[in-house]
């Protein structure tokens, strides 16, 4: 295990699992730089952050804006002297059939979900390559493992992730920077605050998974900072995860075959 001093950078940290990632790290005396696009929202989570134990500062920052994430990293620089640990967090919902979605949908989805993840590495590697120490711990979903249809953008995008967090494993590995990429399903978040999509229906099959998850965005927290800490390379913080992704493993046409079937459901129940 790390020192409870660590210095964690999170981008996304102003709600859902980002903010819950921060009181998880503040708790054991963490130092924390936390980043979104919303300031109202870093504002609640830092009086959070310095309640649980930890010090914190905020900085606002889009991570689409290469720019931003390197002057992130610099404020770590001048006011941590370094990090410990990076969590590229920040992302946004999308959903609709692939011939609805428009290529402004594609664009914005991987803008965010895929090239926030790679800018944020790109910004933060050389500090860590410095220092031949540390940790990135990448966010994507079990979208990026287990395809379901009406999401395609999103499960692109989340699917780049795990391939450049397999990339960076074996690059970084060498140099002392451990990596770790966590697949959470659906759960109990602000995620539809963020949604953009071509239909009603999409937004509102997400909406139902998210309701009917058992799993809290502080359990998913949990689950990442433990298994990392345990290096653990790719954490899958839901139990029905990591069964569908044995099956996956072992049986995919039985995977692909149920997708399907949830299409031509889904194809029945919306013609007149």
């Amino acid at each position: 295990m790390q020192s409870s001093r660590q210095r964690v950078v999170i981008t996304g940290a102003g709600s859902g699992l980002g903010r819950e990632l921060a009181l998880r790290y503040a708790r054991e005396g963490a130092q924390l730089a936390l980043a979104d696009i919303h300031d109202d929202g870093l504002v609640e989570t830092l009086a959070m952050v310095r309640e649980a134990g930890g010090w914190g500062f905020t900085q606002r920052c889009d991570v689409r804006d290469f720019s931003q994430l390197a002057a992130l990293a610099q404020s770590c620089q001048e006011r941590m002297e370094g990090i410990d640990v990076l969590i590229n967090n920040a992302g946004v919902a999308s959903g609709g059939l692939f011939w609805e979605l428009t290529l402004e949908d594609w664009e914005w989805q991987i803008s965010v979900n895929l090239m926030g993840v790679v800018k944020g590495c790109k910004a933060f590697v050389p500090m860590l390559t410095r220092q031949r120490s540390g940790r990135i711990i990448n966010i994507a979903s079990m979208a990026a493992l287990m395809q379901s249809p009406g999401m395609s953008n999103y499960n692109v995008a989340k699917a780049g992730v795990v391939a450049l967090s397999e990339s960076l494993l074996a690059e970084l590995k060498p140099l002392g920077i451990e990596v770790n990429v966590a697949c959470p399903s659906f759960f109990q978040t602000n995620l539809l605050d963020s949604y953009r999509g071509p239909d009603q229906a999409s937004k509102d099959q997400i909406a139902k998974l998210l309701q009917s998850s058992p799993i809290s965005a502080a359990e998913v927290a949990e689950s990442i900072y433990t298994q990392s800490e345990a290096g653990r390379f790719m954490i899958l913080p839901h139990e029905s995860g990591r069964q569908a992704w044995a099956l996956k493993q072992t049986n995919p046409d039985a995977v692909y075959a149920e997708m399907t079937r949830l299409m031509e459901k889904r194809l029945a129940t919306s013609t007149p």
